[in-house]
């Protein structure tokens, strides 16, 4: 009987995401890696460089059995668990998360540290119309907080006329 897949984070050696994910890739294992994009001044030059938006992580897509199949993949060093157990991030913050980097009208900022909790909003207009997350205060800038298990959370700037007060939280 297979189970079905469910999202994990593993730990990668260092500054090794990239080419864990095509390993990934090769070895047809689901995976998402989320990127930002800097611009890199060189004497000559400015470049557009792609990294890691959680340095050292990459998530992935498997029923649980196929723990030992991923952790055989060079530059995986092991799961995040909880209690020994590979512990399973939530489809719906997987997707959120993708949402926001993919869509994102500000640079995606990722934080380990809590953050206040505030009221719960829904998106109503724009690339993020109906995402749900929190609204929070940053640096004079509101912005919006996609919560990840274990993780921490992803922040966005959204204009504040584009959202509204969520009575039922449903994160």
């Amino acid at each position: 009987m297979e189970l079905l897949p469910s999202w994990y984070a593993v730990y990668t050696t260092s500054r090794s995401e990239k080419k864990v994910k095509a390993r990934l890739d090769e070895a047809k294992v689901d995976n998402y890696l989320p990127l930002r994009t800097e611009y890199r001044m060189w004497s000559d030059r400015k470049k557009k460089v792609s990294f890691p938006l959680i340095p050292g992580y990459i998530f992935v897509h498997i029923p649980i059995q196929d723990t030992l199949k991923v952790l055989n993949i060079p530059g995986i060093v092991t799961f995040l668990k909880e209690k020994a157990v590979p512990v399973p991030i939530p489809d719906k913050q997987i997707d959120r998360l993708r949402l926001m980097v993919e869509h994102a009208f500000d640079e995606v900022e990722f934080t380990t540290s809590p953050v206040a909790v505030g009221d719960t909003i829904l998106v109503k207009q724009g690339s993020f119309q109906g995402l749900v997350g929190e609204l929070i205060e940053m640096r004079g800038k509101y912005k919006i907080a996609i919560r990840i298990e274990y993780f921490g959370c992803a922040l966005t700037t959204v204009p504040l006329g584009w959202v509204e007060k969520v009575k039922t939280p449903t994160l």
